[in-house]
């Protein structure tokens, strides 16, 4: 038996992948690849599928789409007194008994290949190395293949901070450097994908730079063409993906989550996740999040890690582009939050509140 690990990393695509895994779950069984549930209810919707009770997967259910997020929770979870689990994946079980409902699976349904997929694990190379012992001890015998995608580490900041504001942190600006910490495996890559070698030693690794999925067709396209396992051709690929804020939006929400009530702020982050891409002024690639300074800096310091992924992959250069990650980009996010603020009408704002903050910030910042 293939047992395939796909272990991160954030904003890379995974909730594609997961979505193609979840819709696809019994005709992926039938040729033997298992995407196993973890827990009752992503398993009574299976059973639902199986039974023609429901016509298409629910991929609004969480624990049906990301099984194995809810599993690296509580995996997490399990490591401190009293830990906690996100709310959006309900009462999940305790690790013991989703660990159990894993190998059962495999136990009676007996799969070629069985397929763990989840941004989450990422979060086990910061001092959990038990965690990824733990995977590794689940079926040890098996043929273990890893595969993780990462994204150049400038982008990826830029990506992760927009994911943080859309959850409604409240975050000082990305130029501070205290957003996101070098050390932390949002920017400390090796800190991330040494655990995974060092446990998984003589695993299969694939190793993938974002720029590079994105040519091969996506995240789906890619898992699918890299590991060793046969998925079948032409099976619906579309489902569910995360939606970024706009980059020229990210100092109006950053102060918007410090400014105002959750609620309120909630409805302004869902404002521009709604905003159609002509009625955005400035492209992504356009806004400085960093400042120069800060970009030299981050260079410096990602050269150790970036020699570490180049060795580790036999290349020259595991991201080729790395000197665009040194390159300040045109505008700053004040002048790109400006230039959105001076394309939106405050009051086709959904409220009074929303629409007295669009115009304060039009003649503030």
């Amino acid at each position: 038996m293939k047992f395939i690990i796909y272990f991160g990393h954030h904003k890379v695509g995974s909730t594609a992948l997961q979505s193609y895994l979840a819709r696809n779950a019994l005709a992926l069984l039938q040729q033997g690849i298992l995407y196993p549930a973890v827990e009752s209810e992503g398993m009574s919707h299976l059973l639902a599928q199986a039974l023609g009770r429901k016509s298409k997967p629910a991929l609004d259910c969480m624990n049906l789409r990301e099984p194995h997020n809810a599993l690296g929770f509580r995996m997490l979870a399990s490591k401190k007194p009293g830990g906690k689990t996100p709310p959006w994946h309900g009462i999940l079980p305790g690790l013991p008994a989703m660990l159990l409902t894993l190998r059962h699976q495999v136990e009676i349904l007996q799969p070629e290949t069985v397929v763990l997929c989840s941004e989450v694990f990422a979060n086990f190379g910061a001092d959990h190395a038990d965690l990824i012992a733990t995977l590794r001890a689940l079926f040890p015998d098996a043929e273990q293949e890893l595969y993780c995608a990462l994204r150049r580490p400038d982008e990826y900041m830029a990506s992760w901070y927009g994911q943080l504001l859309r959850f409604g942190r409240k975050l000082d600006p990305l130029s501070e450097g205290s957003a996101i910490k070098p050390k932390s495996i949002h920017f400390n890559y090796r800190k991330m994908v040494e655990p995974w070698v060092q446990s998984f030693d003589g695993a299969r690794l694939h190793l993938r730079n974002y720029a590079d999925i994105l040519k091969a067709g996506g995240s789906v396209q890619d898992f699918i063409t890299q590991v060793s396992a046969p998925f079948p051709n032409r099976l619906p690929e579309q489902g569910p993906v995360n939606k970024g804020l706009p980059r020229a939006s990210y100092e109006i929400i950053r102060r918007a989550n410090h400014d105002l009530p959750d609620k309120d702020a909630q409805d302004l982050r869902e404002v521009f996740l709604q905003l159609p891409p002509h009625k955005i002024p400035v492209k992504n690639g356009d806004v400085e999040l960093f400042g120069a300074q800060r970009r030299a800096q981050l260079t410096e310091e990602f050269a150790p890690i970036h020699a570490y992924l180049s060795q580790l992959t036999n290349q020259p250069a595991f991201f080729p582009d790395i000197d665009e990650m040194n390159r300040t980009r045109p505008l700053s996010d004040q002048e790109a939050a400006r230039r959105l603020l001076a394309s939106l009408d405050p009051a086709g704002m959904e409220s009074s509140v929303l629409s007295d903050y669009i115009s304060k910030l039009q003649q503030t910042l």
